[in-house]
Formats: C-alpha cells, sequence, structure tokens
C-alpha cells in the first residue's frame, strides 16, 4: 500500500517540503526548473499567487528581514540599478519572512520602489528549498508569530517570463551578497 501511495503521489507531482536543519542542508531548485505556484502576501496584506507575480521576466530576491542589515544592503544595491534592471526588461521582486506590516517599514525607511512580499509562514521557501531552521523567539516579532521557526538562505533567481529559473546565486553565508554589477553583467549575457 505505501509503495502504491508513493507513486500516485509521483505522478499527481506531490512533494513535500522541509525545512533543513542548517543553511548549508538547503536543497534549492536548480537552473532550468520552474517557480512552484504559491500564495504570498503583499505590503497591502493581499493574497496574491506567484502565477500573477512571476509573469514577467523577473529578478527574485529572497532575504531574512528587514531587520538583518546585509538584507537592507543588498535591497539597497538593487534600488540603485533598478532602472537598469527594467530597461533590461525584468521587474524585480523581494520576499522575505516579514509580515506586510514590517515589509511596509522596509520599502519606507529604504525608500524601495519594487514590490516586496511575504512568506511568514515559510510555505515558498520550503516549496523552492532555501529554508533552514532558526530560534523561533527571535523571529516572531517580525512575522507576527506566523513564523514557524525557519530562515531563508538569502537568495537571488533571475526568472524567464515563464517562471524558469535561468540564473541563481544562493551562499549559506549570509554576510556574502550578489553585487549589482555583477547582476548586471549576468542579465546582458542571457
Amino acid at each position: 500500500m505505501k509503495k502504491i501511495l508513493f507513486i500516485l503521489l509521483s505522478f499527481t507531482g506531490i512533494s513535500f517540503a522541509q525545512i533543513a536543519d542548517e543553511a548549508t542542508a538547503i536543497s534549492p531548485l536548480l537552473i532550468g526548473e520552474k517557480i512552484p505556484k504559491q500564495n504570498l502576501i503583499s505590503v497591502d496584506n493581499q493574497l496574491i499567487s506567484t502565477t500573477e507575480i512571476f509573469n514577467k521576466k523577473t529578478i527574485l530576491i529572497l532575504y531574512r528581514g528587514g531587520w538583518c542589515p546585509y538584507c537592507n544592503a543588498q535591497l539597497m544595491d538593487m534600488q540603485e540599478i533598478e532602472s537598469q534592471i527594467i530597461e533590461l526588461g525584468y521587474q524585480i521582486v523581494a520576499i522575505s519572512p516579514d509580515s506586510p506590516k514590517f515589509l511596509k517599514e522596509t520599502t519606507t525607511e529604504d525608500k524601495l520602489n519594487y514590490q516586496l512580499f511575504s512568506d511568514s509562514d515559510g510555505a515558498f521557501s520550503q516549496a523552492i528549498g532555501v529554508a533552514f531552521k532558526r530560534e523561533k523567539p527571535k523571529l516572531e516579532k517580525y512575522s507576527e508569530g506566523k513564523n514557524p521557526g525557519f530562515l531563508p538562505v538569502p537568495t537571488v533567481y533571475v526568472l524567464n517570463e515563464n517562471a524558469e529559473i535561468e540564473f541563481m546565486y544562493i551562499n549559506p553565508n549570509y554576510t556574502k551578497r550578489l553585487k549589482g554589477d555583477l547582476l548586471l553583467a549576468v542579465l546582458k549575457n542571457l
């Protein structure tokens, strides 16, 4: 019976994502794979499907939260080159475990023009394989109690209009981020 159930689940495309024990143990989606359909929450607290968000070429940034100085520096770096990214035909989308309230603070304080979305329950980060376990008490405030005890490994994906991954940068060392000039060079060569 177990074998039949496994085969049935394999054919239906259902997968059960997990939260890795540590940042170096993640299993992210790779180049050529497609971003799965999930729901995220906008800054205005609206539920939006990834199929609506990623229907054009996108720079997808997953970051730890607005409380992280390395994340804020990366978000600002992307803001500085946003016009060049748009000229190349891409949109920028950033996702974190922060609740919409804290996303709004990040947008305002950092003067960001691009879209931020909340993944406070971790479903999206788990689905793309970049979530790892962290102490829940430290994350409670920013997710407003919805974070089950995870952080995403900082990730940058370049997606085509079909939500397929064309380039990726993932580093378990959260202090090491993809620089804007390198991203622009990649985009010009895709």
